[in-house]
């Protein structure tokens, strides 16, 4: 629990920092908050790491999972921070992990997880890459909307000065849009490849929403490359594929594991 209370406080030092810092300049050239950023992610690991090994095995419930996702947005963040871009998006992103990990301790638990071959283990990481890497692109698609509508209101709000000009961020959005859309490609063929009885096993209705969603963001890629989508359509296409995506994973974990108590 130390451990855990640690990672938070330092996940929400760095949010104040950054925000202190768009305040300030815009977030331009900040990197005071990288250091307790950086900490925190460590710790958020390990606390998972060590309840692994306490429990004797991988814990991927609804509530770990949920924690791991966080752990990936936070890396992402971390990284697409320290190269100059984008730094803004720990302010929503440190807070949401910090509470996702709070989340993980109090409720998350298992106390004997059940064992995973390491073609399940290596499906089911995929899957968190791939939910974590379009998550933060769901975030950039949010940011470019608030960016474009502010804009076309003529409404120059303080907090504009910390996101990159409009093309950059657009960019940026469709540059981890490819590559969410690899890794849940991935996911999909190790899913059919490695996992077995869908229906016994009631993961149908995961499997058809995953592959809608994949669609989705497929669809969104190919308009870009064949019709220069762009705006307002590609931030309609994103939130609507990663919807369906959090439905497939999160929403489909919730029903089967926290209401009708299944594994």
């Amino acid at each position: 629990m130390t451990i855990v209370l640690i990672a938070i406080a330092l996940y929400l030092s760095a949010a104040g920092l950054l925000v202190r810092a768009v305040r300030r300049d815009g977030g331009r050239g900040a990197r005071g908050w990288l250091l307790p950023a950086n900490l925190a992610v460590l710790l958020h690991g390990l606390a998972h790491l060590m309840a692994w090994r306490g429990a004797g095995g991988a814990d991927l419930h609804f509530f770990a999972a949920l924690s791991l996702v966080g752990l990936g947005m936070s890396i992402l963040t971390a990284i697409v921070g320290a190269a100059g871009r984008m730094a803004a998006l720990g302010v929503v992103v440190f807070p949401l992990s910090a509470l996702m990990l709070l989340a993980y301790q109090l409720y998350g638990h298992v106390q004997h997880p059940e064992p995973l071959d390491w073609r399940l283990q290596l499906h089911a990481w995929m899957a968190l890459l791939a939910y974590a890497t379009l998550a933060v692109a769901a975030l950039f698609a949010v940011m470019l909307w608030l960016q474009e509508s502010a804009l076309r209101r003529r409404e120059f709000h303080g907090w504009l000065r910390a996101l990159p000009p409009l093309v950059e961020l657009e960019s940026l959005l469709f540059r981890t849009i490819a590559v969410g859309f690899v890794l849940l490609t991935a996911t999909l063929l190790t899913g059919v490849l490695f996992v077995e009885n869908l229906l016994a096993q009631h993961l149908m209705h995961k499997t058809v929403l995953s592959v809608l969603s994949w669609l989705a963001f497929g669809g969104l890629l190919l308009g870009r490359w064949r019709y220069g989508w762009r705006g307002v359509v590609a931030v309609r296409w994103t939130l609507a594929a990663m919807a369906l995506l959090v439905l497939a994973f999160f929403g489909s974990k919730f029903v089967l594991e926290l209401v009708l108590r299944r594994v």
